[in-house]
């Protein structure tokens, strides 16, 4: 079985169909099931696994459900076709054990998911393993993937310093070890200095190369090569840093907005001073906790000059032709002295007739606007109530905040990337509640974050939130 995507489970009963036989479950029947002795055998495996297929998959690409397979990739679930299976008390694919299901094995049948954990020895073969400890073996080929990059700790560190990086199949053994490169200012890989490797190989410590420039990241191990989505210093899709005339535009612009100290890469956005409280229900404080970018100017009719009032979807370099398939990405340090722990950082994109800077309509493109209001930011309850939105549905955005994981979060004052896929986070109502994703490219043409409500209670606090380089990139 080749080139394995994701997999869907739920096919037992193709499964079963495909075996002949019932199933019995242990939680119905507790005193049903018992290891039988003696040894098992295997006379063949399918694979019950039913693919997804991807728009970008290759052209040649094999799906397989219920086919007889010799070979297949981590997490594929198969069906183990013999004799006595009910003697099995243990699986290992490899070195790897397996999880057994009692519910799922019958004296000719037994189901199971191959491991995810990648071999640290590899054999190519099934070994079950009865209770009195004899073995049998079948051969059987882990189709390992290539490596699969999903974050970086910070793809704006500086040259020479250490990033973590973490995703799965970090494969590194002695004799092929695992490689990373960066890209350079001509576009050729460079090797990073590998620190450390996780045991269960999906996080990579590495130093970027001193000359690193703009570009993906490449790891290569036995089982192929991957390149990331995400850039190293990524200006695609580049909204806000702070520093090319693009910045806070709406009702509030507090002194400490906008800093340089301890920067990642000149100017930054700050959320609190340290001396701002936060309480515990996240209440609403947008002197002090909120960003606001309304698009627009004062002209009569509005226009929307670049940098400061441009449309967000208009800027050059940034393409929310399909949103669904971006993931909007910042850089934010938080120091320990100060921790967040309490309300939800609420980004939310909104389109001219929601909010603009003066509302001056029609605009330059003879469309009705909205002016400045906080109206757009709220919920049903209050555009019910109001009435311009009353016939307008409210606007889904992303509730992010890491604090209730623990109650408490910091990055020990350290910048680190956060990644927020638009399509599966923007579901959000104000208080919490759930939306329908719905955003179109126009509705890209504010944004507004601010720290506030969400649904969940915390800590009072007086948080300190930097943030930096605000842009959407392609997922893939």
């Amino acid at each position: 079985m080749n080139k394995l995507s994701q997999y869907t489970k739920g096919l037992l009963f193709a499964a079963l169909a495909l075996a002949g036989l019932t199933l019995s479950s242990c939680k119905d029947q507790p005193d049903e099931y018992k290891v039988a002795g003696g040894k098992p055998t295997v006379n063949y495996i399918r694979c019950l696994s039913s693919e997804v297929h991807n728009n970008k998959d290759a052209e040649d690409m094999h799906y397989t459900n219920g086919e007889f397979v010799v070979e297949a990739s981590p997490q594929s679930t198969l069906a183990i076709i013999g004799e006595n299976l009910r003697s099995v008390y243990e699986v290992y694919f490899n070195d790897q054990k397996a999880v057994l299901n009692s519910s799922y094995i019958t004296d000719r049948s037994l189901i199971i998911d191959v491991p995810k954990t990648v071999p640290h020895e590899v054999t190519d073969k099934i070994y079950l393993v009865t209770k009195s400890g004899e073995t049998v073996e079948y051969d059987f080929h882990v189709v390992i993937p290539a490596p699969n990059i999903s974050q970086m700790s910070c793809e704006y560190a500086e040259q020479g310093s250490r990033v973590t990086f973490t995703g799965d199949y970090f494969v590194n053994y002695e004799d092929v070890p695992l490689e990373v490169y960066f890209t350079d200012a001509t576009g050729a890989k460079i090797p990073a200095t590998i620190n450390s490797i996780s045991d269960d190989y999906t996080s990579v410590d590495v130093t970027i190369p001193e000359d690193a420039a703009e570009g993906p990241v490449t790891m290569t191990s036995i089982y192929g090569t991957a390149v990331s989505a995400f850039y190293y210093l990524d200006s695609r899709g580049l909204m806000f840093d702070f520093d090319n005339g693009r910045d806070v535009q709406g009702w509030h612009k507090s002194a400490y907005a906008i800093g340089s100290e301890g920067g990642i890469k000149g100017n930054y956005y700050q959320l609190g001073d340290g001396s701002a409280i936060m309480k515990e229900a996240g209440d609403w404080d947008d002197n002090n906790f909120s960003f606001e970018y309304w698009c627009g100017d004062w002209n009569t009719p509005q226009s929307y000059p670049d940098p400061q009032g441009i449309r967000l979807f208009d800027i050059d370099g940034v393409d929310l032709s399909e949103p669904e398939k971006m993931t909007l990405k910042f850089e934010m340090c938080i120091p320990a002295s100060n921790p967040w722990q309490a309300g939800a950082m609420q980004i939310i994109f909104a389109p001219t007739d929601y909010v603009t800077l003066s509302g001056n309509s029609p605009d330059e493109f003879g469309e009705n606007v909205k002016g400045a209001n906080n109206i757009f930011f709220r919920g049903a309850a209050e555009f019910k109530d109001d009435a311009y939105f009353k016939d307008k549905k409210p606007l889904p955005r992303a509730l992010y905040r890491p604090w209730t994981t623990t109650g408490s979060y910091d990055t020990g004052g350290k910048w680190v990337t956060v990644s927020i896929p638009i399509a599966s986070s923007f579901v959000y109502s104000f208080d919490g509640s759930g939306l329908t994703f719905n955003l179109k490219e126009r509705d890209f043409a504010s944004l507004t974050i601010f720290v506030v409500g969400g649904g969940v209670k915390g800590t009072e606090c007086a948080p300190i939130i930097k943030i930096d380089n605000i842009r959407v990139i392609p997922n893939k």
